[in-house]
Protein backbone atom coordinates (compact mmCIF):
# COMPACT_ATOMS: atom_id res chain seq x y z
CA UNK A 1 0.00 0.00 0.00
CA UNK A 2 2.92 2.53 1.33
CA UNK A 3 4.55 1.95 -1.96
CA UNK A 4 1.61 2.88 -4.44
CA UNK A 5 0.77 5.52 -2.49
CA UNK A 6 4.54 6.95 -3.36
CA UNK A 7 3.70 6.02 -7.19
CA UNK A 8 0.19 8.32 -6.74
CA UNK A 9 2.76 10.73 -5.02
CA UNK A 10 5.10 10.78 -7.73
CA UNK A 11 2.96 10.88 -10.83
CA UNK A 12 0.99 14.00 -8.95
CA UNK A 13 4.43 15.76 -8.36
CA UNK A 14 5.07 14.83 -12.30
CA UNK A 15 1.80 16.33 -14.15
CA UNK A 16 2.22 19.52 -11.49
CA UNK A 17 5.75 19.38 -12.58
CA UNK A 18 7.56 19.28 -9.80
CA UNK A 19 9.98 16.83 -10.77
CA UNK A 20 11.22 15.68 -14.52
CA UNK A 21 9.93 12.65 -16.61
CA UNK A 22 13.74 10.64 -16.26
CA UNK A 23 13.38 10.92 -12.22
CA UNK A 24 9.68 10.48 -12.28
CA UNK A 25 10.35 7.20 -13.85
CA UNK A 26 13.40 6.46 -11.66
CA UNK A 27 11.74 7.02 -8.86
CA UNK A 28 8.83 4.53 -10.23
CA UNK A 29 11.24 1.57 -10.68
CA UNK A 30 12.60 2.05 -7.42
CA UNK A 31 9.32 1.77 -6.10
CA UNK A 32 8.96 -1.12 -8.14
CA UNK A 33 11.77 -2.97 -6.76
CA UNK A 34 10.97 -2.03 -3.41
CA UNK A 35 7.26 -3.62 -4.01
CA UNK A 36 8.49 -6.99 -5.32
CA UNK A 37 11.50 -7.37 -2.25
CA UNK A 38 8.49 -6.80 0.05
CA UNK A 39 6.28 -9.22 -1.52
CA UNK A 40 9.39 -11.62 -1.87
CA UNK A 41 9.71 -11.51 1.82
CA UNK A 42 6.17 -12.21 2.74
CA UNK A 43 6.29 -15.28 0.85
CA UNK A 44 9.04 -16.22 2.75
CA UNK A 45 7.46 -15.85 5.98
CA UNK A 46 4.25 -17.24 4.96
CA UNK A 47 6.12 -20.44 3.65
CA UNK A 48 8.49 -21.12 6.72
CA UNK A 49 5.53 -20.45 8.88
CA UNK A 50 3.64 -23.06 7.25
CA UNK A 51 6.32 -25.26 7.19
CA UNK A 52 6.88 -25.08 10.84
CA UNK A 53 2.48 -25.42 11.48
CA UNK A 54 3.38 -28.88 9.09
CA UNK A 55 5.35 -29.95 11.52
CA UNK A 56 3.78 -29.90 14.48
CA UNK A 57 0.71 -31.41 12.96
CA UNK A 58 2.89 -34.13 12.17
CA UNK A 59 3.71 -34.14 15.51
CA UNK A 60 0.13 -34.39 16.58
CA UNK A 61 -0.12 -36.92 14.29
CA UNK A 62 2.18 -39.04 15.91
CA UNK A 63 0.56 -38.92 19.20
CA UNK A 64 -2.73 -39.74 17.83
CA UNK A 65 -0.86 -42.76 16.57
CA UNK A 66 0.19 -43.40 20.11
CA UNK A 67 -3.06 -43.48 21.63
CA UNK A 68 -4.70 -45.53 19.19
CA UNK A 69 -1.75 -47.85 19.54
CA UNK A 70 -2.58 -47.52 23.39
CA UNK A 71 -6.41 -48.10 22.98
CA UNK A 72 -5.48 -51.25 20.76
CA UNK A 73 -3.26 -52.76 24.03
CA UNK A 74 -6.09 -51.61 26.35
CA UNK A 75 -8.85 -53.49 24.19
CA UNK A 76 -6.77 -56.63 24.16
CA UNK A 77 -6.05 -56.75 27.74
CA UNK A 78 -9.71 -56.40 28.71
CA UNK A 79 -10.35 -59.85 26.57
CA UNK A 80 -7.61 -61.06 28.45
CA UNK A 81 -9.15 -60.26 31.62
CA UNK A 82 -12.52 -61.47 30.76
CA UNK A 83 -11.70 -64.63 30.22
CA UNK A 84 -9.12 -65.08 33.67
CA UNK A 85 -12.48 -64.11 35.36
CA UNK A 86 -14.45 -66.84 33.64
CA UNK A 87 -11.40 -69.11 34.59
CA UNK A 88 -11.08 -67.87 38.41
CA UNK A 89 -15.14 -68.37 38.68
CA UNK A 90 -15.32 -71.77 36.88
CA UNK A 91 -12.19 -72.97 38.98
CA UNK A 92 -13.89 -71.37 42.34
CA UNK A 93 -16.85 -73.83 40.91
CA UNK A 94 -15.00 -76.50 40.48
CA UNK A 95 -13.00 -75.89 43.79
CA UNK A 96 -16.24 -76.33 46.15
CA UNK A 97 -17.87 -79.12 44.37
CA UNK A 98 -14.55 -81.13 44.54
CA UNK A 99 -13.31 -79.87 48.14
CA UNK A 100 -16.92 -81.87 49.29
CA UNK A 101 -16.36 -84.80 47.14
CA UNK A 102 -12.52 -85.42 48.67
CA UNK A 103 -13.83 -84.13 52.08
CA UNK A 104 -16.29 -87.18 51.87
CA UNK A 105 -13.53 -89.11 50.89
CA UNK A 106 -10.91 -87.82 53.37
CA UNK A 107 -8.41 -86.59 50.54
CA UNK A 108 -6.60 -83.45 51.13
CA UNK A 109 -7.67 -80.50 48.68
CA UNK A 110 -4.49 -77.80 49.27
CA UNK A 111 -2.88 -78.65 46.07
CA UNK A 112 -6.43 -77.47 44.47
CA UNK A 113 -6.28 -74.39 46.89
CA UNK A 114 -2.95 -73.75 45.87
CA UNK A 115 -4.04 -73.79 42.16
CA UNK A 116 -6.62 -71.51 42.65
CA UNK A 117 -3.95 -69.00 44.80
CA UNK A 118 -2.11 -68.74 42.02
CA UNK A 119 -4.92 -67.89 39.11
CA UNK A 120 -6.31 -65.37 41.84
CA UNK A 121 -2.68 -63.59 41.95
CA UNK A 122 -2.54 -64.13 38.15
CA UNK A 123 -5.91 -62.22 37.77
CA UNK A 124 -5.05 -59.28 40.42
CA UNK A 125 -1.56 -58.77 38.19
CA UNK A 126 -3.76 -58.59 34.80
CA UNK A 127 -6.21 -55.92 36.85
CA UNK A 128 -2.81 -54.13 37.91
CA UNK A 129 -1.48 -53.96 34.39
CA UNK A 130 -4.98 -52.93 32.78
CA UNK A 131 -5.51 -49.97 34.96
CA UNK A 132 -1.58 -49.21 34.23
CA UNK A 133 -2.23 -49.29 30.46
CA UNK A 134 -5.43 -46.99 31.13
CA UNK A 135 -3.97 -44.17 33.19
CA UNK A 136 -0.76 -44.44 29.96
CA UNK A 137 -3.44 -43.92 27.37
CA UNK A 138 -5.19 -41.37 29.54
CA UNK A 139 -2.35 -39.28 29.90
CA UNK A 140 -1.33 -39.69 25.93
CA UNK A 141 -4.70 -38.00 25.09
CA UNK A 142 -4.24 -35.26 27.80
CA UNK A 143 -0.85 -34.63 25.90
CA UNK A 144 -1.98 -34.96 22.34
CA UNK A 145 -5.31 -32.50 23.42
CA UNK A 146 -2.65 -29.89 25.37
CA UNK A 147 -0.55 -30.14 21.96
CA UNK A 148 -3.94 -29.21 20.02
CA UNK A 149 -4.56 -26.84 22.41
CA UNK A 150 -1.94 -24.75 22.48
CA UNK A 151 -0.98 -24.67 18.44
CA UNK A 152 -4.56 -23.16 18.00
CA UNK A 153 -3.91 -20.82 20.57
CA UNK A 154 -0.38 -19.69 19.64
CA UNK A 155 -1.45 -19.90 15.89
CA UNK A 156 -0.81 -16.74 15.26
CA UNK A 157 2.73 -16.27 16.88
CA UNK A 158 3.71 -19.22 15.46
CA UNK A 159 2.90 -17.89 11.87
CA UNK A 160 4.66 -14.81 12.47
CA UNK A 161 8.03 -16.82 13.62
CA UNK A 162 8.06 -15.34 17.33
CA UNK A 163 7.41 -18.61 18.81
CA UNK A 164 7.99 -22.46 17.86
CA UNK A 165 6.82 -25.06 19.79
CA UNK A 166 8.25 -28.47 19.81
CA UNK A 167 8.46 -31.69 21.29
CA UNK A 168 11.47 -33.16 22.99
CA UNK A 169 12.29 -35.97 25.34
CA UNK A 170 8.77 -36.14 26.08
CA UNK A 171 8.67 -32.81 26.78
CA UNK A 172 6.78 -29.78 25.24
CA UNK A 173 9.02 -26.73 24.53
CA UNK A 174 7.51 -23.15 23.53
CA UNK A 175 10.63 -21.78 21.98
CA UNK A 176 11.24 -17.86 21.46
CA UNK A 177 14.13 -16.04 19.62
CA UNK A 178 16.45 -13.92 21.67
CA UNK A 179 16.59 -11.30 18.84
CA UNK A 180 12.71 -10.71 19.94
CA UNK A 181 13.54 -10.85 23.73
CA UNK A 182 16.67 -9.20 24.44
CA UNK A 183 19.57 -6.92 22.81
CA UNK A 184 22.98 -8.70 22.72
CA UNK A 185 24.47 -8.78 26.47
CA UNK A 186 21.13 -7.42 27.72
CA UNK A 187 18.71 -8.81 30.50
CA UNK A 188 16.14 -6.22 30.33
CA UNK A 189 13.50 -7.47 27.76
CA UNK A 190 12.49 -4.99 25.11
CA UNK A 191 9.44 -3.82 24.44
CA UNK A 192 9.14 -6.22 21.17
CA UNK A 193 9.68 -8.76 23.65
CA UNK A 194 7.30 -7.78 26.51
CA UNK A 195 4.32 -7.75 23.77
CA UNK A 196 5.17 -11.45 22.96
CA UNK A 197 5.73 -12.47 26.29
CA UNK A 198 1.81 -10.61 27.26
CA UNK A 199 0.66 -13.13 24.81
CA UNK A 200 2.67 -16.29 25.89
CA UNK A 201 1.08 -15.36 29.66
CA UNK A 202 -2.47 -14.85 28.25
CA UNK A 203 -2.15 -19.17 27.23
CA UNK A 204 -0.15 -19.82 30.86
CA UNK A 205 -2.03 -18.42 33.33
CA UNK A 206 -4.95 -20.82 31.91
CA UNK A 207 -2.69 -24.00 32.66
CA UNK A 208 -2.74 -24.07 36.33
CA UNK A 209 -1.84 -27.75 37.19
CA UNK A 210 1.28 -27.63 35.16
CA UNK A 211 4.86 -26.79 36.26
CA UNK A 212 7.13 -24.57 34.00
CA UNK A 213 10.22 -23.83 33.76
CA UNK A 214 12.01 -21.01 31.73
CA UNK A 215 15.44 -22.20 30.15
CA UNK A 216 18.00 -19.34 28.65
CA UNK A 217 19.99 -20.62 26.06
CA UNK A 218 23.26 -19.39 24.36
CA UNK A 219 25.00 -19.77 21.57
CA UNK A 220 29.06 -20.58 21.79
CA UNK A 221 30.65 -17.14 21.03
CA UNK A 222 32.08 -16.46 25.08
CA UNK A 223 30.67 -12.98 27.12
CA UNK A 224 33.02 -11.83 29.83
CA UNK A 225 32.10 -8.84 31.56
CA UNK A 226 32.32 -7.46 35.17
CA UNK A 227 28.20 -8.15 35.44
CA UNK A 228 28.53 -11.94 33.50
CA UNK A 229 31.69 -13.32 33.37
CA UNK A 230 29.92 -16.44 31.26
CA UNK A 231 27.19 -17.17 29.42
CA UNK A 232 26.13 -19.33 32.25
CA UNK A 233 25.02 -16.24 33.97
CA UNK A 234 23.72 -14.60 31.03
CA UNK A 235 21.26 -17.16 30.11
CA UNK A 236 19.92 -17.59 33.90
CA UNK A 237 19.87 -14.00 34.64
CA UNK A 238 17.95 -14.07 31.28
CA UNK A 239 15.55 -17.14 32.10
CA UNK A 240 14.99 -14.84 35.58
CA UNK A 241 14.08 -11.56 33.60
CA UNK A 242 11.49 -14.00 31.57
CA UNK A 243 10.00 -15.53 34.60
CA UNK A 244 9.48 -12.15 36.65
CA UNK A 245 8.07 -10.73 33.83
CA UNK A 246 5.42 -13.69 33.49
CA UNK A 247 5.01 -13.26 37.22
CA UNK A 248 3.26 -9.54 36.53
CA UNK A 249 1.50 -10.77 33.67
CA UNK A 250 -0.67 -13.20 35.99
CA UNK A 251 1.16 -16.58 35.62
CA UNK A 252 1.59 -18.35 39.31
CA UNK A 253 4.93 -18.14 40.82
CA UNK A 254 4.71 -21.43 42.01
CA UNK A 255 4.20 -22.87 38.99
CA UNK A 256 7.82 -21.25 37.70
CA UNK A 257 10.93 -22.07 37.64
CA UNK A 258 14.54 -20.67 35.81
CA UNK A 259 17.70 -22.00 34.61
CA UNK A 260 20.82 -21.18 32.52
CA UNK A 261 22.48 -23.84 29.83
CA UNK A 262 24.38 -21.39 28.60
CA UNK A 263 26.03 -22.77 25.05
CA UNK A 264 25.43 -26.78 26.02
CA UNK A 265 22.52 -27.29 24.78
CA UNK A 266 21.94 -26.14 21.41
CA UNK A 267 19.56 -27.15 18.78
CA UNK A 268 21.92 -26.11 15.35
CA UNK A 269 25.13 -25.63 14.49
CA UNK A 270 26.97 -22.69 15.95
CA UNK A 271 29.45 -22.71 12.82
CA UNK A 272 27.26 -19.72 10.96
CA UNK A 273 25.28 -16.85 12.03
CA UNK A 274 21.89 -19.00 11.31
CA UNK A 275 22.72 -21.55 13.19
CA UNK A 276 23.58 -19.20 16.45
CA UNK A 277 20.82 -17.09 15.94
CA UNK A 278 18.62 -20.70 16.19
CA UNK A 279 20.76 -21.82 19.52
CA UNK A 280 20.38 -18.18 21.18
CA UNK A 281 17.04 -18.27 22.82
CA UNK A 282 14.67 -18.64 25.49
CA UNK A 283 12.15 -21.96 25.93
CA UNK A 284 9.64 -22.20 28.37
CA UNK A 285 9.42 -25.81 29.46
CA UNK A 286 6.07 -27.78 30.42
CA UNK A 287 6.85 -30.03 33.10
CA UNK A 288 5.04 -33.60 32.94
CA UNK A 289 2.47 -34.21 35.15
CA UNK A 290 3.39 -37.31 37.42
CA UNK A 291 0.81 -39.23 35.78
CA UNK A 292 2.23 -39.16 32.31
CA UNK A 293 5.36 -40.87 34.16
CA UNK A 294 3.58 -44.14 34.26
CA UNK A 295 5.52 -46.71 32.14
CA UNK A 296 3.46 -49.17 29.87
CA UNK A 297 3.30 -52.43 30.70
CA UNK A 298 4.62 -54.54 27.92
CA UNK A 299 3.43 -58.05 28.47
Amino acid sequence: MRTRATIAALTLALLSGCVTKSEHERLLALAADREKSLAAKAAAEDARAKQQIAALEASLATLKGEVDERDKKLGELQVDLAGLQKRYDDSSALANELRQELQKAGKNVDGLMAEKGKMRQALDEAKVRLEELRRAQEAAQKRADLLKNLINKFKRMIESGDLKIVLRDGRMVLQLRNDVLFDSGKIEVKPAGRDALKDVAKVLVTLTDRKLQVVGHTDNRPIQTERFPSNWELSTSRAISVVKFLITEGVKAELLSAAGHSEHDPVATNDNDDGRAKNRRIEIVLQPNLSELIAVPTE
